[in-house]
């Protein structure tokens, strides 16, 4: 997934590693994207290698210096090709931790399922949180001119983190309380 996101950014202009990694993490891209932002200087170093990226400028700032990355022709290709797999792959659907913890749910006491099902629900909250405050900083940043498509996509995140708080609270209310 790193290198969809550094090779679309990469496609919108020239820039450093470090302006991608801050652009990567204003966008908070480690919750919703599956990338960890300290793996873009590896990723980099990698598609460097494989010609999907080329240094074009190295900028002095001080005693450092910052390399200016864009993305070559191989790289756009190579862009399409991911975006097109990200698109027609299946999206990962199940909570595979949860469900494991579930399977033996009977090992543990209803009043320790309880609270750790009471954490996880925080946990979604504080979640649920976060993206809020992610959508307010979109919306700032773009003026409140949300396109459909980032629309859409807050609208499905959202959904999906009310679906894993409604699921958990289900439990608590139709397994563990119940007696």
């Amino acid at each position: 997934m790193t290198q969809i996101f550094v090779l679309g950014l990469l496609d919108m202009r020239p820039m450093s590693g470090y302006d991608i990694q801050t652009i990567l993490q204003e966008s908070n891209v480690e919750q919703w994207g599956n990338v960890l932002v300290g793996s873009i200087y590896h990723a980099l170093k990698k598609m460097e290698r494989e010609e999907y990226i080329e240094i074009t400028d190295i900028e002095q700032t001080g005693h450092r210096q910052k390399a200016i990355y864009q993305i070559t022709e191989k790289g756009k290709e190579y862009l399409h090709k991911l975006i097109i797999q990200s698109l027609s792959g299946l999206p990962k659907l199940y909570p595979t931790t949860l469900y494991a913890g579930l399977s033996f749910l009977d090992k543990c006491s209803k009043a320790e399922a309880h609270q750790a099902l009471e954490q996880q629900i925080k946990a979604l909250e504080e979640e649920k949180a976060e993206l809020e405050k992610g959508l307010k900083q979109k919306k700032a940043a773009l003026g409140d001119n949300l396109t459909p498509l980032i629309k859409l996509n807050f609208d499905n995140m959202f959904a999906n983190i009310q679906n894993q708080i409604d699921f958990a609270k289900q439990i608590i209310e139709q397994v563990i309380l119940p007696s």
